[in-house]
């Protein structure tokens, strides 16, 4: 969770024509599977793509991530440049201390939106609690959950012979050697 304060400004209604100032507050974040949920059942599009936002959706993702009851809109009109880069921190946070290694890495084509996250929850058997967790953490969790239950396959001695033939013949190719 993330608690950030957005401070007090003087601002101009564009519509009535007048300025007004806004109180400072304090707000609390959560960037979970619940607020991006909330997103994608707005905006109809992944939120997790390599597509930029635009600025109105990228306020609309922080209404969503807001837990604190009653905020009126103009608070978030309030926002300050420093107070977004925070939020954005925030959500590029690992908040876990699990690491994985290049071989645990796979590239995948696959769209992920809210619901394919919740079908990873229930078909590893994750609880509906931890949609409440910060999104990095629960997917951190996905990740090793899937690597448990589905381990890589162990290389037998003649595939891995192959496989180093392969790669030294290759290597010999590319450096024109012969041994």
């Amino acid at each position: 969770m993330l608690k950030i304060v957005i401070p007090g400004r003087e601002m101009f209604n564009e519509k009535t024509q007048e300025f007004f100032t806004t109180k400072e507050h304090t707000i609390q974040l959560e960037h979970s599977l619940v607020s991006l949920s909330k997103w994608e059942s707005k905006w109809n599009e992944p939120f997790m793509s390599k597509k930029d936002k635009t600025f109105e959706q990228t306020i609309d993702y922080i209404k969503c991530m807001t837990i604190t009851q009653n905020i009126d809109d103009d608070v978030y009109n309030a926002l300050t440049t420093e107070n977004i880069q925070t939020i954005n921190e925030y959500i590029a946070k690992p908040m876990t201390a699990t690491t994985f290694g290049k071989s645990d890495i796979k590239k995948s084509n696959e769209t992920v939106t809210s619901e394919l996250i919740y079908y990873w929850m229930i078909a590893l058997n994750i609880p509906m609690e931890c949609q409440r967790w910060h999104l990095n953490r629960l997917l951190t969790l996905i990740r090793v959950c899937n690597i448990k239950q589905n381990p890589p396959k162990k290389m037998s001695k003649r595939e891995l012979m192959s496989r180093n033939a392969a790669l030294n013949a290759a290597r010999r190719s590319q450096l024109h050697t012969s041994g």
